[in-house]
């Protein structure tokens, strides 16, 4: 009985019975696809762990910054300084750039990466564009120097849109439709409200054309510098001024100062369209060069002995020099001036916006000279 018992469990098919369903459940087991033998019982060979059953997992998901194709990942290889093709229209180069940084294990730029996918909207900037619906419609009244207007697609379209497509067409500026991914690219991030303009670069004249400008006009020449002014917000507001007080240009330094951007225009109002802005290669040689010409150097500083209100000097040619909030005037443009001169006020621990200063300095100079 114990050999039959053996020999029927050791049987194939052929057995009868609850033998046989026995052997066709063991046939049928050992062939399912997740055991690891086939239907004839012998070991089913590796999948090298690109079967269903992976060697191992593929661990979490990755932070949006570094998922090939993702915007965020987009927006972290530009700001990181990536070169090559355009990730919008590149997609496989964006891919294999976010494989290599992640073949490269580099924790520094993963985090610069994450930072800036979480830096908030409207944070951006770009030194060609005026982003928002607001400060495109009043660029384009100013009659801005614009190369393209670019108008989000399939935005809802209100009155400012439509008084920027108005303005646009009337000057013969392009106007052109970009996806919000497009927009965010061109602005730098800001909020642009579906609406960027694309400003001409700006075309400076020389310092000595500044004095060319006064003797056409007959007026003595008035003459505005700034040193160290790094914001260009701040030279469209001293532009502003000048233009509203009578000075005949502003004077910047062709390094480590501002030029003239889209902020400098959107602070101007409109204003660096009535005064040319020169570019000075060294400021100091420039100052040197007009005083050669008969015009006096007045800087701005708060450590100086005259109050602009009574300085003489204003009743001649003049160019008067601005320094930076924090630091003043340079140690080289002090000494190239005639004077030193300061605004009173009421605490020596405050100090002014670099384009309030000059606003206050260039209205008590025009008083000055009324007089």
């Amino acid at each position: 009985m114990g050999a039959e018992t053996v020999s029927i469990r050791s049987g194939g098919s052929g057995g009868s019975g609850g033998s046989g369903r026995s052997g066709r459940a063991g046939a049928g087991r050992a062939g399912s696809p997740g055991s690891g033998r086939t239907k004839s019982g012998k070991p089913r060979p590796g999948t090298g762990g690109h079967g269903r059953r992976k060697l191992e997992g593929k661990g979490p998901t990755p932070p949006a910054a570094l998922r090939p194709g993702h915007p965020a990942q987009r927006r972290a290889a530009a700001s990181a300084g990536s070169r090559g093709p355009r990730r919008d229209d590149d997609p496989a180069g964006a891919s294999a750039g976010s494989r290599g940084s992640r073949r490269d294990g580099d924790p520094a730029a993963a985090s610069a990466g994450s930072r800036s996918a979480r830096a908030p909207r409207g944070s951006g900037d770009a030194a060609e564009f005026v982003a928002g619906r607001n400060p495109v419609v009043e660029s384009l009244r100013a009659a801005v120097p614009a190369a393209a207007l670019y108008v989000g697609a399939r935005v809802q379209h209100d009155e400012r849109i439509s008084e920027a497509i108005k303005l646009a067409a009337g000057r013969g500026v392009a106007v052109l439709e970009a996806g919000p991914a497009e927009l965010d690219r061109l602005t730098g991030g800001a909020l642009h409200q579906g609406l960027a303009l694309r400003v001409r670069p700006y075309d400076y004249a020389h310092p000595d054309d500044l004095l060319a400008r006064a003797a056409d006009a007959g007026q003595l020449p008035l003459i505005v510098a700034l040193d160290g002014i790094t914001d260009p917000r701040n030279l469209g507001a001293v532009a502003r001024s000048a233009a509203a007080f009578g000075a005949h240009g502003v004077v910047v330094p062709s390094r480590r100062g501002a030029g003239v951007t889209a902020g400098a225009w959107k602070a101007s109002a409109g204003a660096l369209a009535r005064i040319p802005v020169a570019r000075a290669a060294n400021l100091a040689r420039t100052l040197a060069s007009y005083r050669d010409d008969g015009v006096f150097v007045a800087g701005l500083d708060a450590v100086g002995d005259t109050p602009v209100r009574d300085l003489d000097l204003a009743t001649a040619p003049l160019a008067l020099i601005i320094g930076s909030e924090g630091r003043g005037l340079s140690r080289i443009v002090a000494q190239a001036c005639d004077v030193l001169v300061r605004i009173p006020i009421a605490a020596r621990t405050e100090s002014l916006n670099a384009g309030v200063a000059a606003g206050i300095a260039l209205y008590e100079v025009a008083a000055v000279r009324s007089r």
